[in-house]
């Protein structure tokens, strides 16, 4: 007979195996793995809860599928060219959310990058910016009130972030955030893999009653290190085509508004 100790090592020795499983074969379902280790299937939807509960792999219908982690963010000049054509659509998708006579804060990002250049020619708008390169775009705009928040400036991103900014951030209020974000999963939220970044951006995030999500395709379905704040923060997202069909409906269900900007223009 087994004792209790040895029962627990072999359930923890079968999970171990189960998520490797799950992390060659990309996906399983409880029928294969309940036959592939012997035990019934609600033993096995037991071990696929705990282990979705730990983040090791992410339940879905039937089974469950590895969770896929983004890849560490290259410089934001490295970032320029990526998806480039799928980014200015979103962004100009996105800049028609923002009416004149709005204040409105753009993040850091190469996609609210696109978002700023579409808005440079308009009228009686405030904008509140953490980026450097955001800021620079509306210099020598005078139709365009210019708020530029400090504090620490994470070099990579020509951003500002930490306290100081934060604080600022307390003392403003826009009508609308538009922001970006480095991995996006409906079950594990919004995430980043810079950790002295994510309360920046989750003072960010309450600094407006209205929070816009620009992100292409490749950040959908994505896990990073550190949890900025649930889907469910997010009011609008603005993507591109690429973007899974499943996931643009699981989203509109939740009742976020998503807004799929064309891949060409309709003639």
């Amino acid at each position: 007979m087994f004792d209790k100790g040895e029962i627990t090592l072999l359930r923890e020795e079968r999970k171990r195996k189960i998520s490797q499983f799950i992390e060659e074969n990309k996906k399983a379902t409880v029928t294969e793995l309940s036959e592939l280790f012997g035990v019934s299937e609600s033993t096995i939807r037991r071990d696929l809860e705990e282990l979705d509960e730990q983040g090791v792999i992410q339940r879905a219908h039937g089974g469950a599928v590895v969770v896929e982690r983004a890849a560490p963010e290259p410089p934001i000049i490295q970032r320029t060219t990526e998806n480039e054509e799928k980014k200015k659509r979103i962004g100009e998708a996105a800049a028609e959310l923002v009416r004149d006579g709005e204040t409105v804060f753009l993040g850091s990002g190469t996609t609210t990058l696109e978002v700023a250049r579409h808005l440079v020619h308009r009228s009686n708008l405030t904008v509140i910016t953490n980026a450097l390169n955001i800021a620079n775009l509306f210099a020598g705009k005078p139709n365009i009130t210019v708020i530029v928040v400090g504090g620490l400036l994470r070099h990579s991103e020509l951003s500002m972030i930490g306290h100081i900014t934060e604080q600022a951030l307390k003392e403003l209020r826009a009508d609308k955030v538009i922001m970006g974000m480095r991995a996006i999963s409906i079950e594990e939220g919004l995430s980043n893999d810079y950790l002295p970044e994510t309360m920046t951006d989750r003072t960010i995030i309450q600094s407006a009653p209205e929070v816009i999500l620009v992100a292409d395709h490749s950040k959908f379905g994505k896990v990073s290190t550190a949890l900025v704040a649930p889907i469910t923060s997010v009011n609008k997202m603005v993507t591109d085509e690429g973007t899974p069909p499943q996931i643009v409906a699981d989203l509109r269900a939740m009742g976020i508004e998503v807004i799929v900007a064309p891949d060409v223009e309709e003639g």
